[in-house]
Protein backbone atom coordinates (compact mmCIF):
# COMPACT_ATOMS: atom_id res chain seq x y z
CA UNK A 1 0.00 0.00 0.00
CA UNK A 2 1.39 3.50 -1.17
CA UNK A 3 1.99 5.93 1.54
CA UNK A 4 0.44 9.46 0.93
CA UNK A 5 2.29 12.67 1.08
CA UNK A 6 0.23 13.74 4.07
CA UNK A 7 1.37 10.73 6.39
CA UNK A 8 4.58 11.11 5.38
CA UNK A 9 4.70 14.10 6.44
CA UNK A 10 2.71 13.46 9.77
CA UNK A 11 5.45 10.62 10.42
CA UNK A 12 8.33 12.92 10.51
CA UNK A 13 6.36 15.57 12.39
CA UNK A 14 5.69 12.62 15.38
CA UNK A 15 9.37 11.36 14.97
CA UNK A 16 10.52 15.33 15.34
CA UNK A 17 12.11 15.10 12.36
CA UNK A 18 10.34 18.88 11.01
CA UNK A 19 8.03 21.04 12.87
CA UNK A 20 4.19 21.86 12.38
CA UNK A 21 5.48 24.94 10.29
CA UNK A 22 7.56 22.90 7.76
CA UNK A 23 5.15 20.22 7.18
CA UNK A 24 2.71 23.21 6.55
CA UNK A 25 4.94 24.68 3.79
CA UNK A 26 5.94 21.63 2.63
CA UNK A 27 2.11 20.38 2.10
CA UNK A 28 1.30 23.95 0.58
CA UNK A 29 3.94 23.35 -2.36
CA UNK A 30 2.73 19.91 -2.97
CA UNK A 31 -0.82 21.50 -3.28
CA UNK A 32 0.51 24.39 -5.28
CA UNK A 33 2.49 21.78 -7.85
CA UNK A 34 -1.19 20.11 -8.65
CA UNK A 35 -2.34 23.94 -9.94
CA UNK A 36 1.00 23.96 -12.07
CA UNK A 37 0.75 20.73 -13.18
CA UNK A 38 -2.90 21.41 -14.53
CA UNK A 39 -1.53 24.80 -16.86
CA UNK A 40 1.27 22.38 -17.76
CA UNK A 41 -0.97 19.31 -18.98
CA UNK A 42 -3.42 21.46 -20.62
CA UNK A 43 -1.21 23.78 -22.50
CA UNK A 44 -2.76 25.25 -25.32
CA UNK A 45 -5.91 24.32 -24.31
CA UNK A 46 -6.33 26.97 -21.92
CA UNK A 47 -3.29 29.62 -23.75
CA UNK A 48 -0.37 29.57 -21.73
CA UNK A 49 1.88 28.58 -24.23
CA UNK A 50 4.22 31.02 -26.03
CA UNK A 51 6.20 33.79 -24.51
CA UNK A 52 5.07 36.17 -22.20
CA UNK A 53 6.91 39.53 -23.87
CA UNK A 54 8.73 40.30 -20.82
CA UNK A 55 12.33 39.40 -19.29
CA UNK A 56 13.90 38.36 -15.93
CA UNK A 57 16.45 40.07 -14.19
CA UNK A 58 18.77 37.12 -15.73
CA UNK A 59 17.38 38.81 -18.96
CA UNK A 60 15.58 35.34 -20.40
CA UNK A 61 12.84 35.64 -21.77
CA UNK A 62 10.05 34.86 -19.95
CA UNK A 63 7.16 32.31 -21.32
CA UNK A 64 3.57 32.62 -20.07
CA UNK A 65 3.76 29.75 -17.87
CA UNK A 66 6.72 31.51 -16.40
CA UNK A 67 4.80 34.19 -15.16
CA UNK A 68 1.79 32.27 -13.95
CA UNK A 69 3.55 29.24 -12.20
CA UNK A 70 5.61 32.16 -10.55
CA UNK A 71 2.06 33.40 -9.08
CA UNK A 72 0.73 30.27 -8.44
CA UNK A 73 3.71 29.43 -5.99
CA UNK A 74 3.43 33.43 -4.56
CA UNK A 75 0.02 32.37 -3.88
CA UNK A 76 0.42 29.00 -2.65
CA UNK A 77 2.57 29.51 0.43
CA UNK A 78 2.44 33.52 1.20
CA UNK A 79 -0.64 32.66 3.54
CA UNK A 80 0.74 29.34 5.39
CA UNK A 81 2.09 31.22 8.28
CA UNK A 82 5.33 29.15 7.66
CA UNK A 83 7.70 31.75 5.83
CA UNK A 84 9.04 35.21 6.51
CA UNK A 85 9.82 35.74 2.56
CA UNK A 86 10.14 33.94 -0.55
CA UNK A 87 12.76 34.66 -3.46
CA UNK A 88 12.01 33.20 -7.04
CA UNK A 89 13.96 33.49 -10.25
CA UNK A 90 11.38 35.42 -11.86
CA UNK A 91 11.18 38.01 -9.54
CA UNK A 92 14.37 40.99 -9.00
CA UNK A 93 14.19 40.86 -5.36
CA UNK A 94 13.02 39.00 -2.42
CA UNK A 95 9.59 39.17 -1.51
CA UNK A 96 8.79 39.50 2.46
CA UNK A 97 5.21 37.65 3.62
CA UNK A 98 2.60 39.99 3.20
CA UNK A 99 1.41 42.00 6.23
CA UNK A 100 -1.78 40.18 5.95
CA UNK A 101 -0.29 36.87 7.10
CA UNK A 102 1.20 35.53 9.54
CA UNK A 103 4.71 35.66 9.32
CA UNK A 104 6.78 31.87 9.82
CA UNK A 105 10.39 31.10 10.46
CA UNK A 106 11.30 30.13 7.26
CA UNK A 107 12.76 31.08 4.17
CA UNK A 108 11.83 29.51 0.53
CA UNK A 109 13.31 30.20 -2.75
CA UNK A 110 12.20 28.54 -6.23
CA UNK A 111 12.14 28.10 -9.85
CA UNK A 112 9.06 28.11 -10.55
CA UNK A 113 9.04 26.08 -14.02
CA UNK A 114 12.67 25.14 -14.79
CA UNK A 115 13.23 24.17 -18.53
CA UNK A 116 11.25 26.94 -19.86
CA UNK A 117 12.77 25.80 -23.42
CA UNK A 118 10.81 22.43 -23.32
CA UNK A 119 7.57 23.83 -22.55
CA UNK A 120 6.38 24.44 -25.82
CA UNK A 121 7.53 20.84 -27.43
CA UNK A 122 6.32 18.83 -24.49
CA UNK A 123 9.10 17.89 -23.24
CA UNK A 124 10.00 17.53 -19.12
CA UNK A 125 9.62 20.75 -16.94
CA UNK A 126 9.52 21.12 -13.23
CA UNK A 127 9.75 22.96 -9.78
CA UNK A 128 12.60 23.46 -8.03
CA UNK A 129 12.62 24.93 -4.12
CA UNK A 130 14.48 24.86 -1.51
CA UNK A 131 13.98 25.78 2.54
CA UNK A 132 16.12 27.49 5.26
CA UNK A 133 15.64 29.45 8.41
CA UNK A 134 14.64 33.11 8.54
CA UNK A 135 17.29 35.04 10.61
CA UNK A 136 15.69 35.47 14.23
CA UNK A 137 16.55 39.35 15.00
CA UNK A 138 15.93 40.37 11.87
CA UNK A 139 12.82 42.27 11.54
CA UNK A 140 12.55 42.84 8.06
CA UNK A 141 13.50 40.71 5.44
CA UNK A 142 16.01 41.41 2.59
CA UNK A 143 17.58 39.67 -0.42
CA UNK A 144 20.59 39.27 2.34
CA UNK A 145 18.61 37.52 4.49
CA UNK A 146 18.59 34.73 2.43
CA UNK A 147 22.09 34.62 1.30
CA UNK A 148 23.07 31.07 3.48
CA UNK A 149 25.22 28.05 2.69
CA UNK A 150 23.41 25.62 1.21
CA UNK A 151 24.27 23.51 4.19
CA UNK A 152 22.08 25.37 5.77
CA UNK A 153 19.33 24.16 3.70
CA UNK A 154 16.22 22.42 6.00
CA UNK A 155 14.54 20.60 2.94
CA UNK A 156 14.54 20.77 -0.49
CA UNK A 157 13.30 19.24 -3.84
CA UNK A 158 11.74 19.37 -7.42
CA UNK A 159 8.00 18.10 -8.61
CA UNK A 160 8.65 16.88 -12.24
CA UNK A 161 5.77 17.70 -14.57
CA UNK A 162 6.47 14.48 -17.29
CA UNK A 163 4.06 11.31 -18.02
CA UNK A 164 4.09 10.99 -14.39
CA UNK A 165 4.02 13.92 -11.88
CA UNK A 166 6.66 13.09 -9.45
CA UNK A 167 7.18 14.88 -6.42
CA UNK A 168 10.95 14.53 -4.96
CA UNK A 169 12.22 15.66 -1.40
CA UNK A 170 15.04 15.70 1.09
CA UNK A 171 14.61 17.18 4.74
CA UNK A 172 18.08 15.78 5.10
CA UNK A 173 17.07 11.97 5.76
CA UNK A 174 17.77 10.80 2.37
CA UNK A 175 16.03 11.04 -0.69
CA UNK A 176 11.51 10.11 -1.09
CA UNK A 177 9.93 10.29 -4.29
CA UNK A 178 6.14 10.35 -4.67
CA UNK A 179 3.81 9.97 -7.52
CA UNK A 180 0.73 11.96 -8.17
CA UNK A 181 -2.23 10.02 -8.52
CA UNK A 182 -4.54 11.80 -11.16
CA UNK A 183 -7.65 10.22 -10.06
CA UNK A 184 -7.27 11.07 -6.58
CA UNK A 185 -5.38 14.10 -6.84
CA UNK A 186 -3.48 12.67 -4.26
CA UNK A 187 0.91 12.55 -4.00
CA UNK A 188 2.34 8.79 -2.99
CA UNK A 189 5.46 7.70 -2.21
CA UNK A 190 6.81 5.32 -4.46
CA UNK A 191 10.41 5.30 -4.01
CA UNK A 192 12.55 5.96 -0.52
CA UNK A 193 15.83 6.25 0.28
CA UNK A 194 17.32 7.09 -3.16
CA UNK A 195 20.48 5.69 -3.88
CA UNK A 196 23.29 6.84 -6.15
CA UNK A 197 25.75 4.30 -7.27
CA UNK A 198 29.08 6.05 -7.10
CA UNK A 199 30.26 4.53 -10.90
CA UNK A 200 28.50 5.33 -13.91
CA UNK A 201 28.67 4.78 -17.32
CA UNK A 202 26.08 7.85 -18.25
CA UNK A 203 26.76 11.31 -18.77
CA UNK A 204 24.71 14.45 -19.31
CA UNK A 205 26.39 17.91 -21.15
CA UNK A 206 25.21 20.36 -23.55
CA UNK A 207 28.22 19.06 -26.81
CA UNK A 208 27.23 22.27 -28.60
CA UNK A 209 28.84 24.62 -25.97
CA UNK A 210 32.02 22.12 -26.23
CA UNK A 211 34.20 24.94 -28.09
CA UNK A 212 33.63 27.47 -24.90
CA UNK A 213 34.57 24.96 -22.28
CA UNK A 214 37.52 25.31 -19.94
CA UNK A 215 40.57 22.88 -20.46
CA UNK A 216 39.57 20.65 -17.25
CA UNK A 217 36.08 20.06 -18.90
CA UNK A 218 37.52 19.42 -22.39
CA UNK A 219 39.81 17.14 -21.16
CA UNK A 220 37.55 15.12 -19.01
CA UNK A 221 34.60 14.90 -22.09
CA UNK A 222 37.64 13.64 -24.16
CA UNK A 223 38.61 11.21 -22.11
CA UNK A 224 34.52 9.84 -21.84
CA UNK A 225 34.51 9.92 -25.69
CA UNK A 226 37.77 7.94 -25.98
CA UNK A 227 35.58 4.93 -24.46
CA UNK A 228 37.22 1.84 -23.45
CA UNK A 229 40.52 3.00 -25.58
CA UNK A 230 40.95 6.07 -23.31
CA UNK A 231 42.28 6.27 -19.72
CA UNK A 232 38.94 5.68 -17.99
CA UNK A 233 38.81 2.43 -19.98
CA UNK A 234 34.90 2.11 -20.37
CA UNK A 235 32.40 3.44 -23.10
CA UNK A 236 29.76 6.12 -22.04
CA UNK A 237 26.55 7.05 -23.51
CA UNK A 238 25.12 10.93 -23.64
CA UNK A 239 21.87 12.10 -22.54
CA UNK A 240 20.74 15.87 -22.49
CA UNK A 241 17.29 17.06 -21.57
CA UNK A 242 17.79 20.70 -21.32
CA UNK A 243 16.10 20.90 -18.11
CA UNK A 244 17.59 20.20 -14.74
CA UNK A 245 14.95 18.91 -13.18
CA UNK A 246 14.56 15.91 -15.76
CA UNK A 247 18.77 15.58 -15.88
CA UNK A 248 18.75 15.52 -11.77
CA UNK A 249 15.87 12.69 -11.75
CA UNK A 250 17.42 10.55 -14.16
CA UNK A 251 20.70 10.74 -11.93
CA UNK A 252 18.57 9.97 -9.11
CA UNK A 253 17.09 7.07 -10.60
CA UNK A 254 19.52 5.48 -12.78
CA UNK A 255 22.74 7.01 -11.85
CA UNK A 256 25.05 9.44 -14.54
CA UNK A 257 26.88 12.71 -13.90
CA UNK A 258 25.32 15.45 -14.89
CA UNK A 259 27.15 18.40 -16.08
CA UNK A 260 26.57 22.42 -16.78
CA UNK A 261 30.14 23.95 -16.92
CA UNK A 262 31.21 27.62 -16.90
CA UNK A 263 32.55 28.75 -20.20
CA UNK A 264 34.16 31.12 -22.22
CA UNK A 265 31.24 33.01 -23.69
CA UNK A 266 31.08 35.58 -20.73
CA UNK A 267 34.04 35.38 -18.23
CA UNK A 268 32.11 37.65 -16.17
CA UNK A 269 29.74 34.48 -15.42
CA UNK A 270 31.04 31.64 -12.96
CA UNK A 271 28.49 29.46 -14.66
CA UNK A 272 24.90 29.14 -16.07
CA UNK A 273 22.42 27.80 -13.30
CA UNK A 274 21.33 29.63 -9.96
CA UNK A 275 23.54 28.70 -6.88
CA UNK A 276 20.36 29.62 -4.59
CA UNK A 277 17.20 27.87 -6.36
CA UNK A 278 18.92 25.30 -8.55
CA UNK A 279 22.41 24.33 -7.65
CA UNK A 280 21.90 24.24 -3.57
CA UNK A 281 18.98 22.15 -3.78
CA UNK A 282 19.53 19.75 -6.39
CA UNK A 283 23.05 19.35 -4.31
CA UNK A 284 22.01 19.02 -1.32
CA UNK A 285 19.42 16.44 -2.60
CA UNK A 286 22.86 14.71 -4.81
CA UNK A 287 24.48 14.23 -1.32
CA UNK A 288 21.70 12.63 0.10
CA UNK A 289 21.43 10.56 -1.74
CA UNK A 290 25.20 9.47 -1.78
CA UNK A 291 26.30 11.32 -4.88
CA UNK A 292 29.00 14.77 -5.39
CA UNK A 293 28.02 18.24 -6.30
CA UNK A 294 30.79 20.53 -7.14
CA UNK A 295 31.49 23.63 -8.80
CA UNK A 296 34.94 22.15 -9.67
CA UNK A 297 36.59 23.74 -7.25
CA UNK A 298 34.83 22.98 -4.17
CA UNK A 299 31.28 21.39 -2.82
CA UNK A 300 28.36 23.20 -4.08
CA UNK A 301 26.93 23.20 -0.29
CA UNK A 302 29.88 25.22 1.02
CA UNK A 303 29.42 28.14 -1.47
CA UNK A 304 28.88 31.56 0.67
CA UNK A 305 26.24 33.24 -1.52
CA UNK A 306 27.22 37.02 -2.38
CA UNK A 307 23.55 37.96 -4.31
CA UNK A 308 20.33 36.27 -4.65
CA UNK A 309 20.28 35.68 -8.24
CA UNK A 310 24.50 34.48 -8.21
CA UNK A 311 25.39 31.98 -10.99
CA UNK A 312 27.75 28.58 -10.67
CA UNK A 313 29.15 25.58 -12.36
CA UNK A 314 27.77 22.36 -11.67
CA UNK A 315 29.10 19.18 -12.21
CA UNK A 316 26.89 16.55 -9.95
CA UNK A 317 25.46 12.68 -9.45
CA UNK A 318 27.85 9.40 -9.30
CA UNK A 319 31.19 10.50 -6.75
CA UNK A 320 33.96 9.05 -8.43
CA UNK A 321 33.16 11.18 -11.78
CA UNK A 322 32.42 13.94 -10.05
CA UNK A 323 35.78 13.35 -7.80
CA UNK A 324 37.70 12.56 -10.81
CA UNK A 325 36.53 16.16 -12.93
CA UNK A 326 36.85 18.21 -9.85
CA UNK A 327 40.28 16.63 -9.72
CA UNK A 328 41.07 18.07 -12.92
CA UNK A 329 39.79 21.62 -12.28
CA UNK A 330 42.12 21.22 -8.79
CA UNK A 331 45.34 20.09 -10.85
Amino acid sequence: MFKSFKQYLTELKCAGTIDAELSLLLEAVASLSKDINDKVRHGELVGVLGTAGTDNIQGEQQKKLDVISNEIFVNGVQWTGSIAGMASEEMDHCLPTPQQFQRGQYLIMFDPLDGSSNIDINAPIGTIFSITRAPATVDEVTDESFLNKGREQVAAGYIMYSPQTILTLTVGEGVDMFTLNNNTGEYLQTRSKVTIAPQTQEFAINMSNQRHWEAPVQRYVGELLAGKTGPIGKDFNMRWVAAMVAEVHRVLCRGGIFMYPKDNRDPSKPGKLRLMYEANPMAFLIEQAGGVATNGHENILDIQPEKLHQRVAVFLGAKEEVERVTAYHKN
